[in-house]
């Protein structure tokens, strides 16, 4: 039972919508610019490095390009329907109720978990400056601190997100800059490395064709996170406009960001230095330009980057329960609303973040990694269902309300299907590598279940 008209589905935020436009224009366009600025990039690229080598450029401006088609897909349908649901509500007026199920569910459990990685990530670092404190109460802190900031009011998910952008954009603007003058020769007391680390060291393609798909793999899942940016548009004052600038400015801050950093990291540092894995790449290139302080700052901006990610993810995932409940597709509990906030949500979403550090001390040998393997790929199937969604509600909106394509996605119907094309390979090359073909087949299975217990009520829903 796909949709057959633009309407909304009854009781969507889309309606009536429950949810204060707490966050203001300065909020959405620093969730927009940080958002980017992922604890993946930092955290998880130095295993990209030590796989790929200088090649990891090439990987992650492969997969950049994929997100920069993902998120302009995903512009065009917020900006036209701006809904807390995001692309759970696209795929439900596109394709029907059991997609919209699906691709919400799996989503939401992703982001939860993701809460309690980023806990115990940002804890570590804690602990590694005050050795002996306990790292279960640090992540025990920092869920209360944001649990109650998302409960209190949006505006202070929106205030927390404004600041850890700010310090993260200005963080990596003053890396880059380093890093180019010291690429160039430039900076006082080093000498350029010249192409010295892309060439030798066993090439740019030390590991081969392999190494670079094992690289380009890890990248994909650095860049997630950048959805939330049209899940917070639905409680902005201007929602169209503050998508419709967020994704046309998404391209040079993939760009940048990313594939910029990576290029300065390996010019400076052997890809092969044990340091690019065990203190992180930002670190080891920062140690290696031998700036006093520079490593510890950059640690900071680690934590801080965890920190959001946490903040992110909790009110992100509030807000996707939220909307499928409000479509029917969730426990009537978990949509109630206090002063504009979906509470009991957010407090589902700690809870589940909590459950998860819990899982990783009681049981990390097997529940938890079975845990992890099952997220491991929902980012690409919420990526598969928002290219199915736009192809479907393209030509619908050009039908009956062309005014509301504000945002228009590149080369249409042509670059969609270059984008499916491009998920399809990743799944592949998942399927190809041991390391990935368990978290392939893990998320797929979840996928399928939440598939079908979507259709079943989908159905029953149908007949009542």
């Amino acid at each position: 039972m796909s949709r057959t008209t633009l309407d909304a589905p009854p009781g969507t935020p889309d309606g009536d919508v429950p949810l204060s436009h707490g966050l203001k224009q300065r909020h959405l366009s620093m969730i927009a610019l940080g958002g980017v600025i992922g604890a993946g990039l930092f955290v998880g690229s130095g295993a990209g490095i030590a796989a790929a080598g200088p090649s990891i450029v090439i990987a992650y401006a492969v997969s950049g390009l994929l997100v920069m088609l993902v998120m302009r897909m995903l512009g065009e349908m917020s900006a036209a329907y701006p809904s807390s649901g995001s692309f759970s509500a696209h795929a439900e007026r596109a394709i029907g109720p059991w997609a919209g199920f699906t691709s919400g569910w799996s989503f939401w459990v992703l982001l939860c978990t993701a809460v309690g990685l980023e806990g115990i990530a940002a804890a570590k670092i804690v602990t590694g400056w005050l050795p002996g404190t306990p790292e279960w109460a640090w992540v025990a802190l920092f869920m209360l601190v944001f649990c109650t900031a998302n409960l209190a009011a949006v505006k202070n998910f929106g205030e927390f997100e404004f600041w850890f952008a700010a310090l993260k954009v200005g963080a990596i603007s003053l890396f880059l800059v380093l890093g180019v003058l010291a690429v160039a020769g430039l900076l006082p007391g080093t000498d350029s490395p010249g192409a010295s680390n892309l060439t030798g060291e066993g090439g740019f393609l030390p590991n081969g064709g392999e190494g670079l798909v094992i690289g380009l793999l890890a990248s994909v899942f650095a860049y997630g996170g950048l959805e939330t940016v049209t899940i917070a548009a639905a409680e902005s004052e201007n929602p169209v406009q503050g998508v419709a600038r967020a994704v046309r400015t998404a391209m040079w801050r993939i760009a940048l960001f990313y594939v910029g950093s990576m290029a300065v990291i390996v010019t400076l540092v052997p890809w092969d230095s044990e340091e690019v894995v065990a203190k992180g790449p930002y670190v080891a290139a920062l140690d290696h330009l031998g700036i006093p302080g520079a490593a510890q700052l950059m640690n900071v901006v680690v934590l801080v980057a965890l920190l959001s990610a946490m903040n992110a993810n909790i009110y992100g995932a509030s807000r996707i329960a939220y909307s499928l409940v409000e479509r029917g597709q969730g426990p009537t509990r978990l949509g109630r609303v206090s002063s504009g906030v979906p509470r009991v949500a957010v407090l589902a979403s700690s809870v589940f973040g909590f459950v998860c550090v819990v899982l990783s001390y009681w049981r990390p040998d097997d529940v938890f990694p079975w845990l992890l393997n099952m997220i491991g790929a929902v980012i690409l199937v919420v990526w598969i269902f928002i290219a199915v969604s736009q192809l479907r509600l393209r030509r619908r909106v050009e039908r009956e309300a062309p005014e509301k394509l504000v945002v228009r996605m590149w080369a249409f119907p042509v670059l969609t299907w270059v984008a499916l094309a491009g998920m399809a390979a990743i799944f592949v090359l998942m399927a190809r590598e041991p390391d990935t073909r368990v978290q392939l087949y893990s998320t797929g299975g979840m996928t399928l279940f939440l598939a079908a217990v979507g259709y079943a009520w989908q159905r029953a829903r149908a007949r009542a």
